[in-house]
């Protein structure tokens, strides 16, 4: 059990085989009774939905279940409104609660929605893909997509508890695995050394879906630490945008759902890293060891639609541009890294070199 500890909230992720059955129990700690909305996608409630459902229903909570369609389209604020609707049927009030049960989008998009009606209600995580037990599930990032980019307007809104359990990962597809260990090098390479060479030593997919306790653990260990210092993503927690600058640009530009989250993230890394090394700002031989670790989960490290136009507008509206300049966060080592501050009238030039 982790206990992520905050200035005006603190909460617990639980990590362990199985724990999905006790998630009646798990809510009973948290909640007293009350209306609960289950807000997943059409994937995942065939799978657990009824589990979940008749679990809370048992343990004294009034509970109905919203459902969206699966994909990354649906982290909008259309779907958002849909959302706020049912609520407002529902007859629900700041006294009630949502359970996002689902991968990234769900949970992104459920909790927006919770942060967001009624100016704010509570809710917890039950992450679904490796890719959400890893990142998104915990932080308290909340966010839709829009046209101009993704993630363009969320909140920040902690969850009352996170509920992890390894076995719903057997369900997933073999792209959905590698999307999340795109997010565990990431988390290794800024952070934990020792979790670096735990990946290096792992032989293949297999291998570390047989090691998740540990491996979502450690990796959640990252992102745990960095959010206790930086909860606001003002300083230390932009360290966790490694990669992503340029990987959801590369996301948006591909069309939402062609290129995975985790696969423009694995794109990135290689691209802005390839470039701070061969511009002596990342230690020489990093860029060879991320492409062996990346390549070794079957990950992309390029892609053959860079444009660089589309790329760059899809960066310059992404809200980690910072006024006239943005944050690219580069490798200090493997295990550590360093943020940079690049001008934007730079960028168009950098992400040339950066394909080159």
């Amino acid at each position: 059990m982790l206990t992520v500890h905050l200035k005006d909230h603190q909460y617990d992720i639980q990590v362990k085989r199985g724990c999905l059955a006790q998630v009646g129990p798990f809510l009973q700690d948290l909640w007293q009774p009350q209306k609960v909305a289950i807000i997943t996608d059409d994937n995942v409630a065939s799978l657990y939905e009824e589990q979940v459902r008749v679990a809370v229903t048992q343990a004294g909570f009034e509970v109905v279940t919203h459902i969206v369609p699966h994909g990354e389209t649906s982290k909008s604020l259309a779907e958002a409104e849909e959302i706020y609707a049912f609520l407002a049927d529902e007859g629900f009030t700041r006294s009630d609660g949502i359970i996002a049960l689902g991968g990234g989008v769900i949970g992104d998009l459920a909790a927006f929605a919770a942060s967001t009606y009624m100016r704010g209600i509570h809710f917890i995580q039950i992450p679904t893909t490796l890719l959400a037990q890893v990142d998104s599930s915990i932080g308290g990032k909340t966010a839709v997509n829009t046209a101009k980019a993704k993630n363009l307007v969320g909140t920040f809104s902690q969850p009352d508890g996170v509920l992890i359990d390894p076995d719903v990962l057997q369900t997933l597809t073999p792209r959905r695995i590698r999307e999340g260990i795109a997010e565990i090098i990431k988390s290794a390479a800024i952070a934990d050394l020792a979790l670096w060479h735990h990946l290096e030593k792992l032989p293949d997919e297999d291998a570390l879906l047989a090691d998740a306790e540990y491996v979502i653990t450690e990796t959640l260990k990252v992102k745990q630490k960095v959010v206790e210092a930086d909860e606001f993503d003002n300083g230390m927690r932009l360290i966790l945008n490694f990669g992503h600058t340029i990987g959801h640009a590369v996301e948006k530009t591909a069309g939402y759902g062609v290129i995975s989250h985790g696969e423009g993230v694995a794109i990135g890394m290689m691209k802005i890293n390839q470039h701070a090394e061969a511009q002596g700002l990342s230690p020489q031989g990093s860029t060879a060891q991320l492409k062996e670790l990346i390549e070794k989960f079957h990950l992309p490290t390029t892609t053959e639609n860079w444009d660089e136009t589309a790329l760059y507008e899809a960066i310059t509206h992404d809200k980690k541009a910072r006024g006239d300049h943005l944050k690219l966060i580069l490798l200090a080592a493997i295990g550590e890294a360093k943020i940079v501050t690049l001008p934007l009238t730079d960028l168009r030039a950098y992400l040339k070199a950066a394909n080159s």
